[in-house]
């Protein structure tokens, strides 16, 4: 019995159908396909993935998995939707579509549920691309993202939790999705707002839906239409299904061609899909990625995602629970790469490659390989300065699928050098106009917090006078506000706190050295204060309070909020596994994915005894 998971680490190379297919075929030759407990699965980076293979959303497949290059495919869907004509040959897969849209092939397009001037690799010539393109329609639930940025038309969609209809998971299970809220506003269905689209331009009468039951209604009798064409796909025992029992549905598992009873699984009787119902063993030659470290860019950049954050960010980042995990954008190098190209850990690296560059904070780890960098992809121009993954990474793609090359960038690392280190913490985000036009200020990163906005800063030169340039960053426009700070020019350090009706507004602190920079946790904790009595406002210039508080450390267990400073000081007291940490700290007994740093920080304070 053997299972092969794997997920982007294969998929997102250039030559990444051949690295699935050389997995398929290791299955294939030992016959660990069809039997429980063996075959390949994929791990797939989307929800819904396979429901949306499905319904045919990719630029290279027909609805109800069908083949684009099966002639007799083309002719079952065209003669079921009665179209005119059908397309004969895939469509442009992501990167070339932009690559067609940059080029003026392409004059308008609809972005839905996806940021792809973030998510694409060679990000700049995607963002370029949408400046040339005469018509930008996006569709999103946030108003503001890297993409939406450029929208002529921007409509209002449903988040998950509003939406209505059915998801299918990757062993094939189909689920009913029923939205728990109500469409906020102005926001309406992704399906509504194509079928609207087309019925202006004429198609009315392929695009006459009023609910999501007649869409899928639709699909079901696609997949049933035709049974003698071969296919896996069937919804064929759900063809006489009503509103009634549509919105009833229980979780079934396609094929569902005679009963609504669970299908066997699928070639347990040796029979696959092609027509003789034999499998296919691929040949296949191994290649190198398409790009290759060298004198100028010798590290090599994979990047990847972290636990507490989903893609570029837009709705995660608004969490303050999830950003107390993993605050800033950050790059993984391993400590002897780290001394050989003298950065340091904790402080600010740039990062660049043929493409493009970012500047991140350096986490030095023996976790990552020599020569290797990881760096996250979820941090973006609405939450950074200068943290856009996608701006770097090569814009190669597998020939078959079109998945980028998103694991492997030739790179270099150098240290970015600044002259201060400081933060911000302010009830309302700083002023774009400020962090983007304030000549001293060079880098930055935007966190959520509760009842405030931390923004992590550093810059080079000093103003002439630090708190006229400390209010400018604020966007502060009161004549007479009430305004503590302290300068120590000797130290170079500065603090300031602005104060409205005894309440703290923001506070800023800098200093020449970021670990001389006062805890961060304690300080946001006077943002839940109404009011700040006078012993809190001589700490606030101290940066730290009269009375000593324990400092959790960075957040491990973010469903209990628990830090990693009292995780270790019970592992020291005797907690030697993630169960008796659970019992005491209670980290890890919920949705359980701290349980690994759990083990590693157990690992981590072992060898201090050593």
């Amino acid at each position: 019995k053997v299972v092969t998971a794997f997920s982007q680490g294969v998929n997102q190379s250039s030559s990444g159908t051949d690295k699935v297919n050389a997995i398929i075929n290791c299955h294939l030759y030992t016959g660990r396909i069809g039997k429980p407990g063996a075959g390949p699965f994929s791990i797939t980076g989307q929800p819904n993935a396979m429901g949306g293979r499905e319904v045919g959303g990719l630029a290279n497949m027909l609805a109800a998995h069908l083949e684009l290059d099966d002639p007799e495919h083309r002719a079952l869907v065209q003669d079921y939707w009665q179209s005119p004509r059908i397309a004969e040959r895939p469509g442009l897969k992501a990167v070339d579509l932009f690559e067609a849209i940059h080029e003026g092939r392409i004059k308008a397009v609809w972005i839905m549920a996806t940021n792809p001037v973030v998510s694409l690799p060679d990000a700049e010539r995607v963002r370029a691309a949408l400046k040339r393109c005469p018509l930008v329609v996006v569709s999103d639930v946030m108003a503001r993202t890297d993409t939406a940025d450029f929208a002529h038309v921007l409509l209002p969609a449903l988040a998950w939790g509003e939406k209505d209809g059915s998801v299918t998971n990757s062993d094939r299970r189909l689920s009913r999705q029923r939205a728990f809220l109500p469409a906020p506003g102005e926001a309406r269905a992704d399906w509504w707002a194509l079928a609207q689209v087309a019925q202006r331009m004429g198609f009315a009468e392929g695009f006459g839906y009023r609910n999501p039951q007649e869409i899928f209604a639709e699909h079901v009798g696609l997949s049933a239409y035709r049974p003698e064409v071969r296919r896996a796909f069937s919804l064929a025992a759900l063809s006489q299904l009503d509103a009634a029992g549509y919105e009833a549905l229980p979780s079934l598992r396609w094929p569902l061609r005679d009963s609504l009873s669970d299908t066997p699984r699928l070639f347990a009787d040796g029979q696959f899909s092609h027509a003789d119902g034999r499998a296919r063993l691929l040949p296949l030659h191994p290649r190198e990625p398409a790009f290759q470290a060298n004198d100028d860019y010798p590290l090599i950049l994979n990047s990847g995602r972290v636990r507490d954050h989903w893609h570029t960010m837009t709705r995660t980042g608004k969490s303050p629970r999830l950003a107390d995990h993993s605050a800033e954008p950050f790059v993984e190098v391993h400590p002897h790469d780290a001394m050989l190209w003298g950065v340091q850990d904790g402080k600010l690296a740039r990062i660049a490659s043929h493409w493009g560059s970012c500047v991140m904070r350096v986490r030095a780890s023996p976790a990552v390989g020599r020569r290797q960098l990881f760096v996250p992809i979820h941090w973006n121009d609405q939450t950074a300065s200068d943290a856009r993954i996608g701006a770097l990474v090569n814009p190669a793609v597998d020939p078959l699928s079109g998945e980028p090359e998103f694991k492997h960038t030739p790179v270099r690392l150098e240290p970015f050098v600044v002259d201060w280190h400081g933060f911000v913490l302010s009830r309302k985000p700083l002023p774009e106009l400020a962090l983007r036009g304030l000549p001293q200020l060079a880098w930055w990163t935007r966190v959520q917090g509760k009842q405030f906005v931390r923004t992590e800063i550093a810059g080079r030169g000093r103003p002439e006078q630090w708190s006229v340039w400390a209010q400018q960053l604020l966007g502060n426009t009161q004549d007479d506000p009430d305004w503590l700070d302290v300068h120590d020019a000797s130290e170079g350090v500065y603090r300031s706190a602005l104060i409205e009706g005894r309440q703290l507004q923001a506070c800023v602190f800098l200093s020449p050295r970021p670990e001389d920079l006062p805890a961060r946790r304690w300080l946001s904790g006077l943002f839940a204060h109404a009011v700040l009595d006078d012993a809190d406002r001589f700490a606030l210039l101290a940066g730290q309070p009269g009375t000593p508080v324990e400092d959790a450390g960075p957040t491990v267990c973010s469903c209990f909020g628990v830090g990693r400073n009292p995780i270790a000081a019970a592992i020291r007291a005797g907690c030697k596994t993630p169960e008796a940490l659970g019992a005491r700290l209670k980290c890890g007994t919920n949705c359980g994915s701290c349980i690994p740093e759990l083990r590693q920080l157990i690992a981590a304070v072992k060898t201090e005894h050593l």
